[in-house]
Order: structure tokens, then C-alpha cells, then sequence
């Protein structure tokens, strides 16, 4: 019997094929190596071919569709389920044929090179931040233990080192200088591999229609914009603004049951990165809305009133999102709320 749709456990060298018929009756088992995926994929002839979404799967996908084959990706939090008694690779592809099978399953966008390539730089971007907050935080700690406080932003770090260094306390040795200079240095380092991180996600930003037409929301700015374009791409993936929203984890977490509805706090699914730098632009946004008058300004004025400054900011980002699906699966452009 031909093989309707096949499922591939995916792993560094021995990949797990299970295939079955339209019926969903099992007609294919077997195992082969990296080497010989695309050669036993070409020789079956799937209608489809399913995989789990991980870090490689983007990558055979594009492989696949360059063959003319159909290729779909499935997050492993709905492959799960699907996993009969134990957990193997035999079950796990069994599983991801189970869950492919289902009418209402929803699936992963296959990335392009450059999605991934600029999923890469805001990947290294966010470790160089780290690295650069690691450092100050080291800093900081050696110098309290001698006595000396330093506020904890970045800003006052930089305004009171000078100070530091021409201290002429007992306390602070000149060995204890000189180590604190070579740490600097390394923050320096990294603060202008961060610079260079940034001008190249610019030069990403001006070269991308999406990125320049979600850009002018705002608390979207250019990180933003070329983060979520970089996972998200065109969303037409996304039914609906409030389904984005829910992917990044923006949308309120439920346990009703009975028919009494009983929400929580954000359900914080999805993207941690993408949801944090929306929450972030949306925090921005609310710090100079006292003094405005358009429609937008009043609104979040009082629902600041009403909830608060932190739920007010993930109002602004639940919307933001929900705008962004909409500019980006259409052909229009942003208007901002009251404008002609």
C-alpha cells in the first residue's frame, strides 16, 4: 500500500520512519541514517511528511519541499499525547503520524535561511546582553564587598565607575583595581560586539517590507519588528490577531470546568524572547502617555487607573500583537487609533 503520510522521528544520526495509509493503517516501519533520509523519503513517496518541530526539522523540511514533497512541522507539546505506553523512537513517530491525522491540528511555519539567520544574530544578541549584565553584576559585587554601593542600572554603573577607579580608598587595592580595569575592558568588548549586533539587525530592518510596516506601531522598534518577522514571517499561519497573541502567551490562563469560567494571570506559552521584547516596547509606550491626547493615550490612561501599570502594559502588548498578525497576513498599512 502507498504511503499517505509519513512521520519522522528526527534525531542527530538514526532517524525513525513510521508511514501509514490514508485509513491511517500502519504500512511502514523502519530505521535509517542521516546519509540516507532523503534517498528512503524519495523511495516511499509520502503524500506528506511530518516531524516534530526541533532544531533541525526547519532545515529537512526545506529539503523535503525542494523535492516537491509536502512537509509539516507539529510542536511537541501536541505530538505528547499521541505517545502509546512508553516513549521510544518507534512510538514517538507513530505519534507524530497520530497527531498529523487530526482535523483541527495546528502546525509550525517552516523557516526560511534568512528567518533563521536572523533568528541566529537576536539569538547571540540576547547572550552578548547577558554576558554584558553578568559582568556589571560582578563588578558591583566586588566593589560591595569593599563598601562601595552602586546603583543597580546599567546608567549609573557607567556614571559612577569613573569615580571608582580614582578612588584612593584603603579598601580598594591596586590589585583589586587592576582586575576590575581588565573586566571593563571585557564589558567594552562585548558592548561593542552588542553595537555591532544592532546595526546589523538595522540593515535587516531597511532591506524587509514586514519589519519597516510593524515598525510603526508603537513600542515596536526595530528589535521588535525584525524578531518577530524572523519566527513569525508573513502569518498566515495565524487564523486571527487574538491566535498570535495566544502563541506568544499574552492571552489570559484558564482552568474552567463545569461551565464556570475561571482565568488567571497571562498563560506565558510560546516565544519567551518575542513576548518579553513587545511587554518591554509596551512599557515604553506607557511612560509618556500623561501628557498626549489621541484616542490610544486616554484609553491606556485609564486602564493604568484601573488595573495598573504592569496589566496595562500587557494589554498594550496583547494589542500590539493582535495589529501585527493583521499588517503582516494583509496588504494594509498601520493607522494609528484616531488618526484620519
Amino acid at each position: 500500500m502507498e504511503v499517505d503520510v509519513l512521520g519522522i522521528d528526527l534525531a542527530k544520526q538514526v532517524f525513525q520512519l513510521h508511514g501509514a495509509s490514508r485509513s491511517g493503517l500502519v504500512v511502514h516501519r523502519s530505521k535509517v541514517s542521516r546519509q540516507g533520509l532523503l534517498t528512503a523519503v524519495r523511495n516511499l513517496k509520502p503524500r506528506l511528511v511530518v516531524m516534530e518541530a526541533c532544531s533541525s526539522a526547519h532545515y529537512w523540511a526545506r529539503r523535503l519541499q525542494a523535492m516537491g514533497i509536502e512537509a509539516k512541522l507539529i510542536s511537541p507539546q501536541y505530538v505528547a499525547p499521541f505517545v502509546k505506553t512508553n516513549k521510544n523512537d518507534r512510538n514517538d513517530a507513530e505519534a507524530i503520524v497520530e497527531a498529523a491525522s487530526r482535523p483541527t491540528m495546528r502546525f509550525v511555519p517552516v523557516k526560511t535561511v534568512e528567518q533563521q539567520d536572523m533568528t541566529a544574530l537576536h539569538r547571540i544578541r540576547q547572550l552578548l546582553v547577558q554576558q554584558a549584565t553578568a559582568v556589571i553584576n560582578q563588578v558591583r559585587g566586588i566593589l560591595g564587598e569593599r563598601g562601595i554601593v552602586i546603583a543597580k542600572s546599567p546608567a549609573a554603573f557607567y556614571r559612577a565607575m569613573p569615580d571608582v577607579l580614582a578612588s584612593d580608598d584603603a579598601e580598594f587595592t591596586q590589585f583589586c583595581r587592576g582586575l576590575l580595569v581588565s573586566l571593563l575592558e571585557h564589558l567594552h568588548s562585548i558592548e561593542e560586539r552588542i553595537t555591532e549586533a544592532d546595526g546589523k539587525i538595522k540593515g535587516f530592518m531597511r532591506s524587509s517590507a514586514l519589519c519597516q510596516k510593524i515598525s510603526a506601531i508603537d513600542g515596536v522598534g526595530a528589535v521588535t519588528a525584525t524578531a518577530i518577522v524572523a519566527a513569525v514571517g508573513d502569518a498566515s499561519e495565524f487564523r486571527n490577531g487574538r491566535h498570535l497573541a495566544a502563541w506568544l502567551g499574552l492571552v489570559p490562563r484558564q482552568h474552567s470546568s463545569g461551565g464556570k469560567s475561571r482565568l488567571s494571570g497571562i498563560s506565558k506559552r510560546g516565544d519567551v524572547y518575542l513576548r518579553t521584547l513587545l511587554i518591554h516596547g509596551a512599557r515604553s509606550v506607557l511612560r509618556f502617555v500623561a501628557d498626549k491626547t489621541d484616542a490610544q493615550s486616554k484609553w491606556l490612561r485609564e486602564l493604568i487607573g484601573r488595573r495598573g501599570f504592569s496589566r496595562a502594559a500587557v494589554a498594550l502588548a496583547n494589542k500590539n500583537a493582535r495589529v501585527i498578525q493583521s499588517l503582516l497576513s494583509s496588504d494594509r498599512d498601520y493607522v494609528r487609533p484616531g488618526a484620519a
